[in-house]
């Protein structure tokens, strides 16, 4: 949603007396067309309050780190923005001779194979040999620097595709936020606790729509039982939508989760609110028949109106090199995502797109699906 000051913070300091036209004169200086500017001012009225308050040194040292650390990533990662990524997870005891570790190996040269940066933890087991299998230019790792003596992978060890972190609630947002596509190994509590809070933050509309993948070993039955436990005590007792079970795939082979991956992106390419609008972009429009089948096959999807397709318009406010694509906009409910996700699927199939030259491969760049 569109951002709106904070008019409570700004009247803080009108109460006390306190002049804030210098900040607004030198934000104009640094980044007078900047459509950021009124969460920029937020920002630096926020650490006023801080400073005015004076209460905590502690509050004080967390919120400079958390800062650093984020203008830190934000940087570095802006360099691999034109390109998607993929988040592996999975256990750091996993050793070379386990089938998993061959398995986890084959992702990585398989996602690489298709263009697509792998992200680990940069630590041992599964994500060593994602990285193994991609090699260090289709590598990234977010490494969390600990009090006692540690080492990431060999692969990208001591390169610049290793980006460490101080806190692990960051290392987390990055996990997610870069993400175009995340495969889940078998793992630990860690392993478990990115599963569920992944899915918890798709589910709840906190994080945009993207494949998640369960991998496992043919034979294997760690996500076998997992899903069976969920569906059991999660979905029969209605603690979760049946739906929501649409947002995870179980796959045997590297070849089935990079084609589930590929398949996600075939015609979707992202999505954003636009005030009460969703809008997903796509890279070809609907054909006439498709669109008229979404109207009643997936009326649930939407508050009020009709899905409605157009290409783009300014007030979108987009990066110029996405004003190509096509948009399918509607009143989302913002509620089910798992019906979010087989909408994506219908959008993806062939048959429902309209005839038209497709897209060399070039032009079809990352743009993170994001809640704005």
């Amino acid at each position: 949603m569109p951002y709106l000051p904070n008019e409570l913070l700004a009247s803080h300091f009108r109460n006390q007396g306190i002049d804030l036209d210098h900040i607004d004169r030198q934000l104009s200086l640094v980044a007078a067309d900047s459509p950021n500017l009124p969460l920029y001012r937020d920002m630096m009225l926020t650490v006023l309050r801080m400073a005015h308050d004076d209460s905590n040194r502690w509050n004080a040292k967390i919120t400079l780190q958390a800062l650093r650390e984020l203008d830190h990533a934000f940087r570095v990662m802006e360099q691999y923005k034109g390109r998607r990524k993929v988040t592996v997870f999975g256990s750091a005891r996993t050793p070379v001779e386990h089938p998993m570790y061959a398995l986890a190996r084959e992702l990585g040269a398989t996602l690489a194979h298709s263009g697509l940066m792998v992200i680990t933890g940069a630590g041992g087991g599964i994500m060593a040999a994602a990285h193994e299998g991609a090699g260090v230019d289709n590598s990234l790792g977010f490494n969390i620097t600990l009090p006692f003596e540690q080492h990431a992978n060999a692969t990208v060890d001591g390169t610049d595709k290793l980006l460490p972190f101080h806190f692990f609630f960051i290392r987390k947002l990055f996990f997610v936020k870069e993400a175009d596509a995340l495969v889940l190994c078998p793992g630990g509590f860690g392993t478990l606790d990115e599963a569920l809070e992944v899915l918890t933050l798709i589910q709840t509309g906190k994080s945009p729509l993207v494949p998640v993948v369960l991998l496992d070993a043919p034979g294997g039955s760690f996500w076998e039982d997992a899903l069976a436990f969920i569906k059991r005590q999660l979905e029969e007792n209605r603690y979760i939508l049946p739906t929501d079970m649409k947002l995870v795939r179980l796959v045997n082979s590297a070849e089935e989760a990079v084609a589930e991956i590929n398949q996600f992106y075939a015609n979707y390419h992202s999505s954003r609110w636009l005030k009460n609008q969703f809008v997903i972009r796509m890279q070809h429009p609907l054909s006439e028949a498709a669109l008229l089948d979404m109207q009643e096959s997936f009326a649930d999807l939407r508050l009020n109106g009709d899905f409605s397709q157009h290409g783009y318009t300014g007030p979108e406010q987009d990066e110029a090199g996405f004003s190509h694509l096509h948009r399918l906009v509607f009143a989302f409910n913002g509620r089910d995502q798992g019906r979010l996700r087989e909408l994506v699927d219908f959008i993806n199939l062939p048959e429902n797109r309209e005839s038209q030259p497709s897209m060399p491969a070039a032009q079809r760049t990352r743009q993170p699906s994001r809640v704005t």
